[in-house]
């Protein structure tokens, strides 16, 4: 595929955050306190999450608190994203959805003005991580749209899958392929695999030096099909492989080995 330019993962950024807020403002009372897939969140602190890095990016800085010692917290971006949940507990849905508009529009109008380098650092914390401003677009599209799907899910509203950004997440992740086939799933020289998400298709194959590339694959040594549903609750590690539907043909041991390798997201 033809890779982004800045000016398109613009447009995707701000595409993706607008469903997410339409979609948040939806939520009723009776929905709002839901569990999710993601450990320790409920659909409050999903919205809270989003609204803290939409904030943060947008220049709003980030407040330190507390948040004690929760099991689903396992590094220290784990620990940054929680005190943006916590320090946003008890506020209501329409001050979560006010906090995404009002960074969207700041940012917008920031991006719009002044359009970052996308080779360079990225701001705050996220430089800190060693992303670049490139980085940090493409993350913020997958983690918005991630969760949205993550909030359809939960509340048995599903949608939205097919459209530029999900298509966009997709692909994106699906470049890691060659490395979820090499390091994840330990394939041999020489072996390789198909990827069929809906229609979308990657392919990878292990080369000499024993890396896993993308590279076209005429006879693919595993070939796997699933839907775009199915691939994102993988990828994101959202749930156990034995809880997707997927086929596979050929070798299907090593098929299993790649599905259970296929998360790339923290």
């Amino acid at each position: 595929m033809t890779d982004p330019s800045l000016d398109d993962l613009i447009v995707l950024w701000h595409t993706a955050v607008s469903d997410f807020r339409a979609f948040a403002a939806d939520i009723t009372d009776d929905q709002w306190h839901h569990a999710t897939d993601l450990a320790g969140w409920d659909v409050a602190a999903v919205v809270a999450h989003i609204a803290h890095l939409e904030h943060v990016v947008a220049g709003g800085g980030h407040e330190p608190v507390d948040i004690g010692a929760p099991e689903h917290v396992k590094n220290v971006l784990g620990e940054y994203t929680e005190q943006g949940v916590v320090a946003r507990r008890g506020r209501t849905r329409d001050e979560l959805v006010t906090e995404i508009d009002e960074a969207r529009v700041t940012r917008a109008a920031s991006l719009a003005a002044a359009p970052p380098d996308p080779d360079a650092t990225a701001p705050d914390v996220f430089g800190l991580l060693g992303w670049t401003n490139d980085t940090l677009l493409r993350n913020r599209i997958g983690d918005i749209w991630m969760h949205e799907q993550d909030l359809r899910r939960t509340l048995q509203r599903p949608g939205n899958l097919d459209g530029a950004v999900g298509t966009f997440v997709i692909k994106h992740y699906l470049r890691a392929l060659g490395y979820a086939l090499g390091k994840g799933a330990k394939a041999a020289i020489g072996q390789s695999a198909r990827v069929d998400v809906g229609d979308i298709t990657a392919t990878a194959v292990i080369g000499e030096d024993g890396r896993g590339r993308a590279a076209e694959v005429p006879g693919p040594t595993t070939t796997i099909s699933l839907s775009r549903e199915a691939y994102i609750v993988l990828a994101g590690g959202r749930v156990p492989l034995d809880r997707v539907e997927v086929s596979f043909e050929g070798d299907g041991d090593l098929a299993t080995r790649l599905l259970n390798a296929l998360t790339v997201t923290p």
